[in-house]
């Protein structure tokens, strides 16, 4: 049985939440059990996520997304916000929620584990949010085809994936990855002189602009893309206690 305060600690040292400027509180978000044998991991904290929890009678749920954001602001507890909150509240289920410091790791980071799986070796820290990096860069051992590279992301993702390009034949050598919601980001990749900038969503802007300033850009989905990380750190927590550890997959395509 694994204690929560144990858990917290082992989170807090392993993914340094202190060291980021983020849009909400990272670490523990609802106080649950203080004693932990099964633990859900998924991409967000939803009414599904948290009902799966509820059903597998897990003591904690650890997610990428959390329930606090600053652009929120103060929330009652009505309506969809409760039913997220109420249920974990009265099955004393502690909520944890990593987000930038999840981006970011270089180990169980989702652009980490997203790189590793595409074959982006060479992996170093890229992306700058408020000081920060929030991805990882890294160069294909093999390089491939722009058009190769999209479909490679399509298998790995198991997810469509939006594609900007100046040149579908031309050779992607190396990347930048920073996934979920940050299609603003691709300009730092054409800063460091990156052939491809891989993300999770694509405004209708960032398609023009992307390919007409000579750069492979390429979107994944928000949620696809977020996978890995939260997986990766499952493993981690997995090995490192004695404790079931489960994933919430979610069928959200965006």
């Amino acid at each position: 049985m694994l204690a929560r305060d144990d858990l917290d600690a082992f989170l807090k040292e392993l993914l340094n939440p202190q060291g980021f400027a983020d849009y909400g509180p990272n670490g523990l978000q609802i106080e649950g059990s203080e004693r932990i044998v099964r633990i859900g991991f998924a991409v967000s904290a939803t009414a599904h996520s948290v009902s799966a929890a509820v059903e597998r009678n897990a003591q904690a749920l650890i997610v990428h997304h959390g329930l606090f954001w600053k652009f929120h602001g103060p929330r009652t507890l009505v309506g969809p916000f409760a039913r997220r909150v109420f249920p974990l509240v009265r099955n004393r289920i502690n909520l944890f929620a990593y987000h930038l410091p999840l981006d970011a790791h270089p180990d169980v980071g989702n652009a980490a584990a997203l790189g590793r799986a595409v074959g982006l070796a060479g992996q170093q820290p890229f992306g700058d949010y408020q000081g920060c990096p929030t991805g990882i860069k890294g160069v294909f051992l093999e390089p491939l085809s722009a058009v190769a590279l999209r479909d490679r992301l399509s298998e790995v993702l198991d997810h469509p994936v939006l594609f900007a390009t100046p040149n579908q034949s031309v050779t992607v050598r190396s990347a930048g990855i920073i996934t979920g919601g940050a299609n603003r980001d691709w300009p730092l990749a054409l800063l460091e002189g990156l052939d491809a900038y891989i993300t999770g969503e694509m405004s209708e802007h960032d398609w023009h602009e992307a390919q007409e300033a000579g750069i492979h850009m390429y979107a994944g989905g928000h949620n696809a893309t977020e996978c890995l990380g939260i997986q990766a750190l499952m493993e981690r927590v997995r090995n490192a206690f004695d404790a079931e550890c489960f994933f919430i997959p979610s069928d959200n395509p965006a």
